[in-house]
């Protein structure tokens, strides 16, 4: 027998929970890294993404991506997001500058979704911008806001964004990443952005 459809059945899921929920929506397949159209290969390239528009636009001339057992960090040296504003850039929806033109002139990632989906489904996930001499960095896990650092200033680091994330077992199981398939997803940037 149906049970009866009333208010109580009715859920409104705030962004994290809808994304961890429904991660094909933003990720597409799932997968644990066997194939190169896994989810995890998505999350690292989503990231990849925000680096290749400021370089695109001139700003940074390196992107590194190192990926240690499970934990990916992808750091580029351009103009770091604004230290007022990162925050919302990684945890709420439809948040971002591309929807200006006047900053971003070109863009690969156009829908201010890609960060808070890595954030969300993400054990660890963490961004450090360093702008103008100061820093700002921000912690979650699953989406939560674990350290939301002060502003402070900085005089070693280079000017940029620093983006560390560990895919969750809970959503991804025993991930793995394969080299070659990071290495192709790599190639290709430089082949597209030369």
């Amino acid at each position: 027998m149906v049970e009866k459809y009333t208010e109580e059945n009715i859920r409104s899921l705030d962004w994290k929970e809808h994304i961890r929920l429904r991660p094909g929506m933003y990720i597409g397949k799932l997968g644990d890294g066997a194939s190169q159209d896994d989810g995890i290969y998505v999350m690292i390239k989503e990231i990849i993404d925000n680096s290749i528009d400021e370089f695109v636009m001139g700003f940074g001339k390196s992107i590194e991506v190192i990926i240690e057992d499970k934990t990916v960090t992808i750091r580029d040296f351009g103009r770091g997001m604004p230290l007022g504003k990162v925050t919302d850039c990684v945890s709420k929806i439809n948040t971002g500058a591309k929807y200006d033109s006047r900053v971003f002139k070109k863009a690969v990632g156009l829908n201010g979704v890609g960060s808070k989906a890595v954030n969300a489904l993400s054990s660890y996930f963490q961004v450090q911008s360093i702008r103008e001499g100061k820093t700002k960095t921000v912690v979650y896990k699953r989406g939560e806001l674990e350290t939301d650092a002060p502003i402070c200033k900085e005089k070693e680091l280079k000017q940029g964004t620093i983006v560390t994330f560990t895919p969750d077992n809970e959503i991804f199981g025993n991930l793995h990443y394969i080299n070659e398939y990071v290495e192709k997803l790599l190639w290709n940037y430089v082949f597209l952005n030369n």
